[in-house]
Order: structure tokens, then sequence, then C-alpha cells
């Protein structure tokens, strides 16, 4: 099976793009719980050196999924190699996600080698496959996996660490993972690749980053339900589970409704799609999706004691989360060329106003009025689409 160097790049047609494989969604099952694992870390060490360390293992995260993302726009997930590789990958996946919670503690070198083993791993894989068939990619992994020999030593030197040495080696590692993307993995002897050279398939990966925005909001409703099923259903949890949910949809809404169709529409039309790739997709989504991850915990915050007084970190994170997610949705939206989201800013300053009496009103109370901010948000995109059709269709 291994020893054959058939060619395993996906087959492309004109006017047709591949659809997201089983194998693929089976595979984002492990990021699910990821997700998950990143939430409760966060909720469990509230503090600036707690976001952080959980924000450092979400770039891990992150990184390790995207990279597969690319992966699998390249070759062909239907052939058993490719398959075979992406259940390893799974099993990695795994043990860097149930290492999540101790990373900083005695599982630092578990989370480590599972991080190095998934991107390795999967470079080492892509020099076999491509060597007789792609020479051009195939120089691009060879630069690829120069820095990421390099960056694996500074993640295992990390593990072997201990109090803060383990967050700068794993700061100074994935710094340079995410640098060096931005300068064509750069290597002596071998020069940088160019976004010209990888040619990415814009309506796939535009699925699948959509399906990884899926995934954090299900995330989402799941701790919330969670939460709530644990708790008495007095006012106060009621108000707090109502603006968890309305701001979920919201989010929802703001992403899905325009945002995502219109993105993959110039994502299949432009003429450069790996700038589009690594602008849009692998950078942007970050505070896109990390916005969710962190309105998610303030919403389990919120529900734990939805009429308790006000703590300064409780109300950081409830007003963090949706503003990471507009701002993000806002970048996304300039990068793929779509009109300037005039409804995102608004949010944002309604947000930042209500940061100076965040402190004055109840976690309940202040998850509901920001709920109400993204909400707002949503019902202007929803106006705006509507004349913009009606416009179109004088």
């Amino acid at each position: 099976m291994f020893g054959s160097r058939a060619d395993l790049q996906r087959v492309r047609r004109p006017n047709e793009h591949h659809r997201v494989t089983f194998i693929e969604l089976f595979f984002d099952l492990v990021f699910v719980f990821g997700i998950t694992q990143l939430s409760h870390a966060l909720a469990a060490h509230l503090s600036l050196v707690g976001a952080l360390e959980t924000g450092l293992m979400f770039l891990a995260v992150w990184w390790a999924w995207i990279y597969t993302c690319w992966f699998t726009n390249w070759l062909d997930p239907g052939r058993t190699p490719v398959r075979v590789l992406m259940l390893a990958l799974m099993l990695a996946g795994l043990v860097l996600s149930i290492s999540v919670p101790r990373a900083f503690e005695d599982y630092g070198l578990k989370f480590a080698v599972a991080y190095v083993c998934m991107q390795a791993g999967r470079s080492l894989f892509m020099l076999w496959a491509l060597r007789r068939h792609n020479p051009g990619n195939y120089r691009n992994f060879q630069r690829v996996v120069s820095w990421q020999i390099l960056t694996a030593v500074l993640w295992v030197a990390g593990g072997l660490s201990h109090d803060g040495f383990r967050l700068v080696f794993w700061g100074m590692a994935i710094l340079t993972d995410m640098a060096v993307v931005m300068i064509g993995f750069w290597t002596p002897w071998l020069g940088r690749s160019t976004t010209a050279d990888w040619n990415v398939e814009g309506a796939h990966m535009a699925e699948r980053c959509a399906l990884f925005v899926i995934i954090a909001l299900g995330e989402s409703i799941l701790v919330t339900g969670k939460t709530v099923a644990e708790l008495q259903a007095t006012p106060g949890v009621m108000i707090a589970f109502a603006a968890a949910f309305l701001g979920s949809v919201s989010m929802w809404w703001i992403y899905f409704d325009t945002a995502a169709e219109r993105a993959s529409r110039s994502f299949v039309t432009t003429t450069d799609s790996g700038r589009m790739a690594v602008s849009a997709y692998t950078y942007v989504h970050l505070p896109l999706v990390a916005g969710i991850v962190v309105t998610a915990v303030g919403d389990e915050l919120a529900l734990a004691h939805p009429d308790g007084r006000m703590e300064a970190k409780v109300a950081a994170v409830l007003l963090a989360g949706p503003a990471l997610y507009l701002f993000g949705d806002l970048l996304f939206r300039r990068a793929t060329a779509a009109p300037f989201p005039r409804s995102h800013i608004g949010g944002l300053a309604a947000l930042a106003v209500l940061a100076p009496v965040s402190l004055t009103l109840s976690p309940a109370l202040l998850s509901a009025a920001v709920a109400l901010v993204l909400t707002g948000v949503a019902a202007s995109e929803a106006i705006w689409l509507r004349r913009a059709r009606a416009r179109a269709t004088a």
C-alpha cells in the first residue's frame, strides 16, 4: 500500500469543486473535543497568565487543524494512504487535546510531542507523496520541513521545561510557525515559496473553514446546555441562558448569512488563491474562532453566577469574546474584498460603551446586553442584504 508511488493528489476539473469528505468530518471530531478543552482551560485559569497559556494552546490547535486543511486540499482523502495518515493524525490530535488542561503542568511533553508528530508527520508524508508528481510543491515542503525541524526543538524544549520557560519556548515556537508562512518558508539554498506556488481549491477550503466555525459554535451550544442542565431555573439563569443562545445564533447569522458564501465565490474567482488562503482563512479566522471560544467561556461564567457581584475578569471575558469575533469577521470581509461592514464598527463601539459600566451590572444582565449588541449587528446585516438584493432586481 505505502510502497506505491501513485499520484495521490486530487484530480481537479474545470467548474467543479471537491466537497468535504466523510473522513475530513470524522477528523474534525477530535477538534470538537479540543475546543471544549480550551474553553475549560480558560475558565479554570481566568487570569492574564492563564489567558496567555490558553491563547498559545489555541494557536497550536488551530495551526495543527489548518495545516491538515491545506493537506486535504492538495491530496485526495479517498486514497487509502492519505486516509490512513489522517487517522494517525486524529490519534495525535486526540493526545494533543487530552493534554490541554495540564499542558503547563505535567503534560507539557505530551502536548509538545503530539503537536510535533502532527506537523512533521504530515509534511514528511507530503514529501513522499509529491516527489515524483509535483516538483514545485515538493520543493515547498522541503522548506516547510526545514523550519519544522527548528520549531520541533523549541516545542520539545518547552515540554521539558518548567515555570515560565515553557511559555517562552512555546511562544517562540508558535510565533515562528506562524511567521515563516508570511516569508514563504524562506530557507538558505532552497529560496522561498510564493503564494502563486500554492494552488488552492478555493471552494473546498472555504467550506472546511466554515465547518470549523460551526464546530466552535456547536461547542458553545454544548457548554451552554450542559451548564444549564445542572442549575435551577432561576430568573437570572434563564436570562443568561437566553442571552447565550441569542448570542450564538447572532454569531452564526453574522458569518453565514452573507460573509461565508460571498467569500467562497471570491475565493473561487481569484487569480491568486494561495494569497487568499493564507490571509482570509489561515490567519484571519484566528480571531474569529478565538472569539467564539472566549464567548463560550463568558456564557458559562454568566450562567454559573448570573446574579452575583461582577468581577473585572468576568466582565472582560464577556466583552472580549464578541469583540474578537466582530473584529475577526470584519478582517475576513476585508480580506475577501467584501463591502466595508459598518455594522461591525457600530457593534465594536457599542461594546466599548458597555465596558465602563460593566462592573455595575450582574453577569446575566451584561451577557444580555452583549447578546443584544450581536443581534443588532446581525439584524443590520440582514437589512443591508435585503436592500442590496432589492436594488439588484430593480
